[in-house]
């Protein structure tokens, strides 16, 4: 008989979320898990259905002819080598495109972040997807090690990363050097750190639901930002109005969109129960939207 499909409440997802964005082990999850669900074995159903599966079909296959990828590598911003994945659509490989740096959740550089941007890609854009792991000898397989390896990260130089990252994609064969950044969950809270240290380097950020940076900073920014929040997310729905405050008296152009009722990566698709898509395909439409107003 086939098993019955376990339910997911609210406080499940926000315990999944604490480990992977607060600190607590794997040992400690489960054993919540178990206690919300009602047994170990039931809390194992569970996991797979919050977590992001690397298994997960993408939406534009790697060898989808649409498109032309590489992997590239370019000079960081502390002397030391990235590599990370450089996706142009083919139809337009002869017309010079907006260029987007497309930032990974704290998993690192996986299929999932290539998929993304292989989607941005047949919207229009010259679309570089870094590895910040890549000094570290790269993204690796297991996503706990990853996690941990991005916790490490010392953040000077991760945004240095990052704006190296946008110069190099301005100056790629095919790109108007005209260039946006695009982030989700610690991507996301870099795309508002990269803005702070770009000034116009940067002509559009777009983050999702990331963390907001330090006011002191947010001076500094001189690109459009367009800012995706779920309603539900608590963590990061905190720092929103306070942000909103200093964006509007440093006048940064900017819009800013809560999604009620749904949760922290409510975009990722490859996560079955925090994925919306409602929530995913207007954030996504707005993306476009924005981006080819600001980039081209």
């Amino acid at each position: 008989m086939p098993t019955t499909r376990p339910p997911v409440t609210q406080a499940m997802i926000d315990l999944y979320d604490r480990f992977t964005h607060d600190g607590i082990d794997r040992r400690d999850l489960m054993s919540g898990l178990a206690r919300l669900a009602g047994g170990s074995a039931t809390a194992a159903m569970v996991l797979p259905l919050i977590a992001a599966s690397p298994a997960a079909a993408a939406i534009v296959a790697a060898d989808d002819k649409r498109v032309i990828a590489e992997t590239v590598k370019w000079l960081g911003g502390t002397l030391h080598h990235l590599s990370g994945y450089l996706v142009r659509p083919a139809v337009n490989d002869k017309l010079s495109l907006g260029g987007v740096v497309l930032i990974h959740e704290n998993r690192g550089l996986n299929e999932h972040t290539r998929d993304v941007a292989r989607r941005l890609a047949l919207e229009g854009f010259v679309v570089l997807a870094p590895d910040f792991l890549s000094p570290d000898g790269g993204t690796p397989a297991d996503e706990d090690r990853a996690r941990d390896m991005i916790g490490k990260l010392g953040r000077d130089a991760t945004v240095a990363d990052g704006v190296a990252s946008l110069e190099y994609l301005a100056t790629a064969k095919g790109t108007n050097a005209r260039v946006g950044a695009v982030g989700f969950c610690w991507g996301g809270g870099l795309v508002n750190a990269v803005a702070c240290a770009a000034g116009p380097r940067l002509r559009a950020g777009v983050a999702y639901y990331g963390p907001q940076p330090p006011a002191a900073l947010v001076t500094a920014i001189k690109a459009r930002m367009l800012l995706h929040y779920a309603g539900l997310d608590d963590r990061i729905g905190a720092g929103i109005a306070a942000y909103e405050a200093e964006l509007k008296a440093a006048h940064v152009k900017y819009d800013a969109f809560v999604y009620p009722g749904v949760n922290h990566a409510f975009n990722n698709d490859a996560s079955a129960e925090r994925y919306n898509k409602a929530a995913a395909d207007l954030a996504w439409s707005r993306t476009v939207a924005m981006l080819h107003a600001t980039i081209g």
